[in-house]
């Protein structure tokens, strides 16, 4: 499980609230994301696939 996933790029911002907001990519396989979101899903976390947003790319670029 997961022998391909690569955290490239790592966030994190907390303005002195109770909670921080954490932005993470990952580098996997196509092969891997289906395991991949299940094992995000099992895990409770809210999250967002940004692949395609605009302005994703633009701040990647």
């Amino acid at each position: 499980m997961g022998t391909h996933w690569n955290i490239s790029l790592f966030n994190y911002r907390n303005h002195g609230a109770d909670y921080g907001r954490v932005l993470c990519g990952f580098e996997l396989e196509d092969s891997d994301l289906s395991e991949f979101s299940t094992h995000l899903r099992e895990l409770g976390y809210q999250c967002k696939d940004e692949t395609d947003n605009p302005s994703y790319k633009f701040f990647l670029s």
